[in-house]
């Protein structure tokens, strides 16, 4: 018999036992009051006068002495009775638990697909099974999503590593190659490297994010997108994107160099998927009591059914937003990760002429 068997027993002897002593004590009170009143009629009686605990005449009667006899015997038979009857109650009671138990082991050996399935009666157990329901569909959600990241994550580092393989096997089965030949596979061969190494700090990012807030220190939002900006100019102005900033001060709470890598990847993103001629603006300010950070882009028209899915890891709008290649469609997947360890709200809308506007609203700070 297991750990869990015997437990599951003792609870039930527990319960058995708790039951059997009420009901015991039950019949114990009832001999009590009535038993103890009667003796003490029989103790009030004067000498030479009939009991009144006893029926005189030509009937049978029965005496004090017979009626406590009588009461005792009771009292013992009453015992097994007892423990018998908490016995079953008890089991009556655990039979959903011991129903949730079994379905719940199976669903723990990794058939995530059971469920409980209590119907009725409506109570405490009925409500713990649809507790335990969603909290099952929930761990199946997350262990697919978590699959599916893998698997996502795999080929996304795969693929560089299978184009500088080939670079390079290209590279030395040429035997002509020269100087020149091999100096240009090398720089390839770096700035494949470099494409992987930006996609393995992403993938950090998210992890980190992820993983939740684990400091809390007070900064301004208009004195962050102000540091990111100044790195970003030189990249928008190559690409020929124009950058607009509306910064008020916006004071919060939160890690600095998670919300600066909110920041980052927002403008990153509005940046990268923009088209020649196109803006960003990103505003700052205080909406009611709460610092926002609003970044608006030009760019592609994106389907309002669309703008959600993009925000999941390796999500894009199309294959062609893969572009020069420099995204890993983690951006916008690491700005919703910040957003939820921060406890902030996001909103994201669609432009009818083209590109997304995003928002992201903090607490005050203290």
């Amino acid at each position: 018999m297991t750990a869990r068997k015997l437990a599951r027993r003792s609870l039930q002897t527990r319960l058995a036992l708790a039951y059997a002593a009420g009901i015991y004590a039950a019949g114990l009170l009832v001999v009590v009051l009535v038993d103890l009143p009667l003796a003490s009629i029989q103790a009030a009686v004067p000498a030479g006068r009939p009991s009144p605990g006893a029926v005189s005449g030509t009937g049978s009667g029965i005496s004090l002495p017979q009626l406590l006899a009588g009461s005792a015997a009771a009292l013992v038979l009453l015992l097994p009775v007892a423990l018998a009857l908490g016995w079953y109650v008890a089991g009556r009671f655990l039979h959903p638990l011991r129903a949730i138990t079994a379905t719940a082991q199976v669903i723990s050996a990794g058939d995530l697909h059971r469920r409980l399935g209590l119907g009725e009666p409506a109570d405490e157990l009925t409500e713990l099974g649809h507790t335990l329901d969603d909290l099952f569909a929930r761990l199946e959600a997350s262990f697919d999503a978590q699959r599916h990241f893998v698997a996502n994550a795999s080929h996304e580092l795969r693929t560089p590593l299978a184009g500088l393989r080939a670079l390079l096997e290209v590279a030395l089965a040429d035997p002509d190659a020269d100087a020149e030949t091999l100096r240009s596979a090398c720089q390839e061969a770096i700035a494949l490297g470099e494409h992987q190494e930006r996609l393995v700090q992403a993938l950090l990012t998210l992890a980190t994010s992820e993983r939740g807030v684990t400091r809390r220190d007070t900064l301004d939002l208009a004195h962050v997108v102000e540091g990111v900006l100044a790195s970003r100019r030189d990249e928008a102005r190559r690409k020929g994107v124009a950058l607009a900033a509306h910064l008020t001060p916006a004071v919060t709470a939160g890690d600095p160099r998670l919300i600066e890598s909110l920041v980052a990847n927002l403008v990153d993103n509005a940046v990268r998927h923009n088209h020649a001629g196109g803006h960003v603006e990103i505003t700052t300010r205080t909406s009611g009591a709460r610092a926002a950070l609003t970044v608006a882009n030009s760019g592609p028209v994106v389907p309002g059914d669309q703008v959600r899915r993009l925000f999941h890891p390796f999500q894009r709008l199309a294959p062609d937003r893969h572009g020069t290649g420099d995204g890993h469609g983690l951006g916008l997947a690491i700005v919703d990760a910040v957003t939820r360890a921060h406890h902030a709200t996001l909103t994201t809308g669609a432009r009818p002429e083209g590109g997304l506007s995003i928002t992201v609203r903090f607490a005050p700070g203290p």
